[in-house]
């Protein structure tokens, strides 16, 4: 077993049974594997490219499931989106963030944006494993604990409960969403989520409206907002005349398939 082919020891007591308890916790909370699955397989085509060009390996688009179960989630300490940035780490690398625009929830710029941290961690730390534990807890906080423990491996650390887990959880989904089947996860092709094809808008100009921006580009609303939730208003006050992209529904449709088991019969119908 490896994280970012970098081998587990699974032969140390303590690092089998921190790994065994995510291994159980993962397998037996069925409900949030099953929607892990399903979502990994409409948001994992946007992400690997992302990781790839960044030369991060491809272990790490489990590290965003294991952040936000691939949801833009928000934390207690307000941390947003599918890689949970805290505003201040966002604007450090570069993202924008106001009341109209929070691109924490622009899955293709925060994704750039981790990937940076990712690079950034690495250089520092040499280590993958590492690298993704730096993510929970900061590189100064993970620097200060190999420091005061002397070490440089992340399986001999003694760290708080979040972190300790942190990884262990990665490689745990990692492990069941590569094997499905074996850990009684039997999910068909169809019902998985599908990747949503999308084509691009560039606006460089304010737009009064997002409602009327849709109905005038084919769409809804709702749909403008989901395919685009960075845009966190109504409207967009673009007064340096800076360029966005909108994404919209290719062939301006949001229809994919309806499984057999959604079609309502129209006999049914009273």
């Amino acid at each position: 077993m490896s994280f970012a082919s970098e081998k587990i020891p699974l032969n140390n007591y303590d690092v089998l049974e921190t790994i065994d308890r995510e291994f159980l916790v993962n397998t037996y909370w069925q409900s949030q594997t099953i929607l892990f699955l399903k979502r990994a397989n409409k948001y994992f085509p946007i992400i690997e490219p992302i990781l790839k060009k960044n030369n991060i390996p491809d272990d790490f688009k489990y590290l965003a499931v294991a952040e936000s179960g691939l949801t833009n989630a928000v934390s207690p300490s307000g941390a947003k989106g599918f890689w949970q940035f805290l505003k201040a780490t966002g604007k450090e690398y570069k993202l924008e963030i106001n009341k109209e625009v929070d691109e924490r929830y622009n899955l293709n710029k925060s994704t750039q944006a981790a990937c940076d941290f990712f690079n950034k961690s690495y250089k520092k730390f040499g280590n993958w494993t590492l690298v993704a534990a730096s993510y929970n807890m900061g590189m100064g906080g993970l620097n200060k604990q190999l420091k005061r423990q002397y070490t440089n491996n992340y399986w001999d650390l003694l760290l708080n409960s979040e972190t300790s887990r942190y990884v262990n959880r990665i490689v745990a989904i990692k492990t069941i969403l590569n094997n499905p089947d074996k850990f009684g996860f039997h999910v068909r092709q169809k019902d998985l989520y599908p990747f949503i094809e999308t084509n691009s808008i560039e606006i460089d100009s304010t737009v009064s409206d997002f409602g009327l921006f849709a109905y005038e580009n084919n769409m809804n609303y709702k749909i403008l907002k989901m395919l685009n939730p960075w845009l966190r208003n109504n409207k967009l006050t673009n007064k340096n005349r800076k360029k966005y992209n909108i994404l919209v529904p290719k062939n301006n449709t949001r229809n994919f398939y309806v499984p057999d088991s959604l079609k309502i019969r129209k006999d049914s119908i009273h």
